[in-house]
């Protein structure tokens, strides 16, 4: 019996050194985390390496490339570890499809947190992407891209002589911005004409999200923005059109390339009653929820109008159909941008961000203006002739409706 016993274990010590071996190793590779390539092939120190448990997916080609990269390039000081990891990353989001999920190294992610703070140096353009190509939203109001010339809907094709046909919107942002006093050229395609070149020379942008201004009995509000210091903004000049008794106003978002979501919410409301749907939001699953107003707004009474083109894009859009649909009001102008999704911010420990797409927002009746855009009540365009001499008709014809 003892003999039989030993005999067994003997037999299992190999498997028990094996299964040891194998623990072992892994141990070793999950806390040191340095896999070698092997021979005079490069050590590379990876952190944070667990694969999450739902992917299946074989890395070789990866890791291949890498070293090919990293032996065989001729600059070797080109090559990062670094930027080759942020690249990856970029270039993983980018094949999803969608130019508004996209990843943010940590200066385009900073770029972007400076845009919503409303300070930065630049030329003042707000940029999209339709049908794949670079866009303009909108040229800011005062900025150096708006005395330029540039208009909405401008395609952008080429930044300082660097074709754009497969760059990002945060690289192009990128590029764009840069040390005020630096010039900047854009290769510019317009309907209807021949593609054109301007040069900007960069400053500090400092944009005023809310301006008020009285012309005749009407209380003129321009709404340039949804960033970080908007509801302040607005706050003050709406104060400024109740303690002067106004009944009248204008609305004004045309080149109101959006921004943040529970701004727009804080705007519309403040012509809406308590528990008015500013917009649906509608999940990947079909599932919606109705986001409403949580106040009753200051300026439900007034008779309103509002302006929109070709540059009022996502939040914008979003004030603009809620104020339809709830109201009636009348949007005056031309055809909107039509960005219909909203997307998730995620901010990593590094600076880096994530913005993803993580549902669609339809107007209170039920309409997706993506790519479509929202179109006006009353159409007025803007000429080559009017922005020649500074005219606005769609201003103009507005005031005209509320005499």
């Amino acid at each position: 019996m003892e003999n039989k016993f030993k005999g067994r274990f003997e037999s299992f010590i190999p498997k028990l050194l094996g299964v040891l071996i194998i623990f072992l190793a892994g141990i070793w590779v999950g806390q040191s985390v340095v896999l070698p390539f092997g021979g005079s092939r490069p050590v590379l120190n990876l952190t944070n390496t667990q694969t999450p448990s739902n992917v299946r997916v074989d890395f070789a080609p990866f890791w291949d490339v890498w070293q090919k990269a990293s032996e065989e390039y001729l600059d070797k000081g080109k090559v990062d570890p670094q930027k080759l990891l942020y690249g990856a990353i970029s270039g993983m989001v980018r094949a999803i499809g969608d130019p508004y999920t996209v990843f943010l190294d940590p200066d385009q992610n900073q770029a972007f947190l400076d845009n919503l703070s409303g300070t930065y140096e630049g030329v003042g353009i707000e940029l999209g992407s339709r049908e794949g190509r670079l866009v303009v939203i909108a040229p800011l109001e005062g900025t150096p891209s708006e005395k330029a010339g540039v208009r909405a809907g401008d395609v952008i094709l080429a930044i300082d002589g660097e074709d754009t046909s497969d760059m990002t919107v945060p690289e192009a942002v990128q590029i764009i911005r840069g040390e005020a006093g630096k010039k900047v050229k854009l290769l510019l395609q317009r309907k209807g004409k021949s593609p054109f070149e301007i040069e900007m020379t960069r400053e500090k942008i400092s944009v005023k999200s809310v301006r008020v201004a009285i012309k005749q009995d009407v209380a003129v509000l321009k709404l340039s923005r949804f960033g970080d210091n908007t509801n302040t903004d607005w706050d003050e000049a709406v104060n400024k059109v109740v303690t002067g008794n106004y009944k009248k106003v204008i609305l004004d978002m045309r080149n109101n390339p959006g921004g943040r979501l529970d701004q727009s919410i804080y705007i519309a409301g403040e012509f809406l009653p308590k528990g008015a749907v500013v917009l649906i939001q509608e999940d990947s699953k079909g599932g919606r929820t109705s986001l409403t107003s949580n106040r009753d707004g200051r300026l439900r009474e007034v008779q309103l109008i509002v302006l929109i083109n070709e540059g009022s894009a996502s939040a914008s859009e979003i004030v603009a159909g809620a104020l339809r649909d709830n109201k009636k009001t009348k949007l005056l102008g031309e055809k909107t941008f039509g960005k219909g999704t909203i997307q998730k911010v995620d901010d990593f420990q590094d600076g880096s961000g994530l913005h993803i797409t993580t549902a669609k927002w339809l107007t209170p009746s039920g309409t997706w203006v993506n790519e479509k855009g929202l179109s006006p009540d009353v159409e007025v365009k803007m000429t080559e002739k009017d922005f020649e001499k500074g005219a606005d008709p769609q201003l103009a014809r507005a005031l005209k409706a509320l005499q």
